[in-house]
């Protein structure tokens, strides 16, 4: 995360309503060989205590007793040339948003992994509306069984939440605008239309 308190002002709240937009992130744990990561969809309960998940049995992570864990949540990102900023003495950066969630990761009894796959795919299929959503009992019996034996439920308590909202704040408007037109116009990076309109808006 970026140090420069500029870009570390955001509310929890907001922090938190962008994780629980993204709904998917990079869990990451220590271990004995070294750090351990695995890409996972999440579901961030109201108050943002906990993150529900799931992990194939096979995962390293899920072999491991419970423990400290971060889920870091990336959002738009790309590269500011300093050429669009308009002003001298500039040097190239790369603006962007993320949020950690960090707390204990813990297993969930086995017979908690019906009733999270149940909410995970209402939460997720509800933004596919007017799609008539996808639910559990469209798949048959034998298909489901094989699928509930193969993954894990898990739960992060969250403990901490903090995010960096890297957009130019630390520049003249005029500069931090001028930016935001080149990138929004294409260039390096992810999302660039949104990263664009935040850093138009970068209070939200």
């Amino acid at each position: 995360m970026h140090p420069n308190p500029a870009f570390r002002h955001e509310t929890r709240a907001r922090h938190l309503a962008f994780a629980r937009g993204r709904a998917f992130g990079a869990l990451a744990v220590n271990a004995e060989a070294g750090p351990l990561l695995s890409h996972v969809p999440f579901l961030l309960d109201e108050a943002g205590k906990t993150a529900d998940l799931h992990l194939v049995r096979s995962n390293p992570i899920a072999r491991l007793p419970d423990g400290p864990a971060v889920i870091a949540v990336a959002g738009p990102d790309g590269y500011v040339s300093p050429d669009w900023y308009g002003m001298p003495d500039q040097v190239p950066t790369w603006n962007y948003v993320a949020v950690h969630l960090r707390g204990r990761l813990e297993r969930l009894p086995e017979d908690a992994l019906t009733g999270l796959l149940a909410r995970q795919s209402a939460a997720y299929e509800a933004r596919l509306a007017p799609k008539p959503a996808w639910t559990l009992d469209k798949m048959s019996s034998d298909a489901l069984a094989r699928l509930l034996r193969a993954i894990l439920p898990f739960r992060l308590r969250i403990e901490s939440v903090d995010g960096t909202w890297k957009l130019g704040q630390n520049k003249a408007d005029a500069a931090r605008l001028g930016a935001a037109d080149r990138i929004a116009g294409g260039g390096l990076g992810q999302e660039l239309a949104a990263l664009a309109g935040l850093m138009a808006r970068p209070e939200g």
